[in-house]
């Protein structure tokens, strides 16, 4: 059996000890043993009392350590853990595996997706990416991210920065794009839920087709009539800068193909 423990009860933390008390109950062969939070309260309400430490010093002997905390606070962490040559593991994306400490074994165990603390997700689609140092130790992160997951990948630390700013632009930028269209709406009383079918058929189109397949417009058909007439729309001067370099960055993609 591998025994893991969970360092941290943030957003990511939350999820993966959801998710692993409900693999271990259907796989014998992992066991969330305890989890590390420097308030009880803040994880009360998902695992026993008895399996909670709030000093690194009670943290149990066990095969793997996950360190799921704010990037900053990782090398922090990882320095004041109180043994040696262990596998310990952090979660994030842009954070390379040489900010571990090097008293122990170091791994990267990254879930890629964005985790909200009142929005459940299934585990079994979300890419888990894998980094270690030795090819012993991926075997067990493997063996441990297939328990939770159908999509496990070995990912460097080089690739997952890459990654991580992809996820970025398809993600965060997006949201955000989303939530200006909301703003235009409001401003202009028109239901934003109008919009949810075009956003879904978009996102879906992902599934069968490149991006560049998939790009519609004004700006891919450099139609000048219609983005004068937006940019004329726009009073709001970084709705405005945002539309212009995109538009522009869509017809500059366009001349690369």
């Amino acid at each position: 059996m591998t025994k893991i423990i969970i360092i941290g009860s943030g957003n990511v933390a939350q999820h993966l000890i959801r998710t692993f008390q409900d693999a271990a109950s259907l796989n014998s062969k992992i066991e969330l043993v305890q989890v590390f939070a420097r308030q009880k309260d803040s994880v009360a309400h998902l695992i026993d009392l008895d399996k909670i430490a709030t000093n690194f010093d009670d943290l149990l002997e066990a095969d793997l350590y996950i360190i799921s905390v704010s990037d900053d606070a990782i090398s922090k962490v990882s320095s004041q853990l109180p043994f040696n040559n262990r596998l310990v593991v952090h979660t994030s994306g842009s954070v390379a595996l040489d900010a571990l400490d090097t008293k122990n074994r170091k791994g990267v165990f990254y879930p890629l997706q964005t985790f909200s603390k009142d929005k459940m997700v299934d585990f079994k689609v979300i890419p888990i990416c894998l980094e270690s140092e030795n090819a012993t130790d991926f075997q067990l992160l493997e063996k441990v991210a297939k328990t939770i997951s159908e999509k496990v990948f070995a990912i460097n630390s080089e690739q997952r920065k890459a990654l991580h700013v992809a996820a970025v632009f398809v993600n965060n930028f997006v949201n955000h794009l989303y939530q200006i269209g909301h703003s235009i709406c409001t401003e202009n009383q028109v239901p934003f839920e109008i919009l949810k079918p075009l956003i879904q058929e978009t996102a879906e189109k992902i599934n069968t087709l490149t991006p560049e397949e998939a790009q519609t417009g004004p700006a891919k058909r450099h139609d000048s009539k219609t983005i004068a007439a937006h940019e004329l729309f726009l009073t709001n001067k970084n709705q405005s800068t945002i539309y212009k370099i995109l538009t522009q960055s869509i017809q500059d993609n366009g001349k690369k193909l």
